[in-house]
């Protein structure tokens, strides 16, 4: 297996919604964007999928190494093999790669946020920083689009993050700021023994209207000469929109389930946003 059919394989069994924007992408934009999220979903695997935290901290040193390896010349790992011939063609810093794995070591060393401000710090490392590299690869002419995308990023990560709140919190992982919980008079242990309340709700809801103003001042920044270029990232924006959406419509009941779009339906709306640029 080719390092690029190994990205591939790795994006396909995600069955991530970010697939579906990579899918009218030329080749060489395709093949950079898929072994970038390849890498994304190693190094966040390394965290979730592993119950040592000291052997996911080792795991997490060893992909360091590699990305050193890789900006000499010598990457050994097949994502970084297929990663490497980006770098200086779309301008990608190994400092960003780094980034993105010292978000994936907050997870092991903090399960809660204060407040927002603590909250955006660990988006912009674990999405805001992925933003930034993806709309490099995409084609950003000007300093506004990666501005444009390090606030996608967050507003996809705050609709991940109400997405997720039950599967978090069986993760021992709250991500919700503890100002807001307190605000609205939801404890952690409603979160954690997911109990649903309309006090829950009321909170759901001002963290959609949150991550909706992100996704409006995002696209305001977005020069209209790259916004033909940037299509992968407003079909993503589509896509966590429906969600965003989808989850409201269904009350905010996201501590027992996990809610998704189907895959025709996410296709739909790759398809649409593509032919409306």
């Amino acid at each position: 297996m080719s390092p690029d059919d190994y990205c591939q394989q790795k994006a396909v069994q995600s069955g991530s919604s970010f697939y579906y924007s990579f899918l009218f992408l030329p080749p060489e934009r395709r093949r950079a964007i898929t072994a970038l999220y390849a890498f994304c979903r190693e190094v966040d695997d390394t965290v979730d999928e592993t119950s040592d935290p000291s052997v996911a901290r080792t795991k997490l040193a060893w992909w360091r190494r590699e990305i050193g390896l890789m900006l000499e010349g010598h990457p050994t790992h097949p994502v970084t093999r297929a990663l490497q011939p980006h770098m200086a063609t779309y301008g990608l810093e190994g400092r960003h790669l780094l980034a993105i794995i010292d978000g994936m070591e907050m997870d092991l060393d903090q399960t809660r946020y204060l407040d927002f401000a603590g909250l955006q710090r660990y988006c912009w490392h674990v999405a805001s920083v992925v933003g930034i590299l993806s709309a490099r690869i995409f084609g950003a002419t000007h300093p506004d689009t990666l501005k444009y995308a390090e606030k996608l990023g967050l507003a996809f990560q705050l609709t991940n993050i109400i997405r997720d709140v039950g599967e978090d919190a069986r993760k021992g992982r709250i991500y919700l700021p503890v100002d807001e919980l307190q605000r609205f008079s939801v404890t952690a242990a409603d979160i954690l023994n997911a109990r649903h309340s309309e006090k829950f709700e009321q909170l759901m809801r001002f963290q959609a209207e949150r991550a909706r103003t992100l996704y409006d001042e995002a696209f305001t920044l977005l020069p209209a000469r790259d916004r033909k270029a940037q299509r992968p990232g407003l079909i993503m924006a589509a896509i966590y929109h429906a969600l965003l959406d989808e989850i409201e419509r269904d009350g905010f009941h996201v501590l027992q389930q996990k809610i998704s779009l189907t895959p025709i339906r996410k296709l739909w709306l790759a398809w649409k946003t593509y032919v409306r640029g």
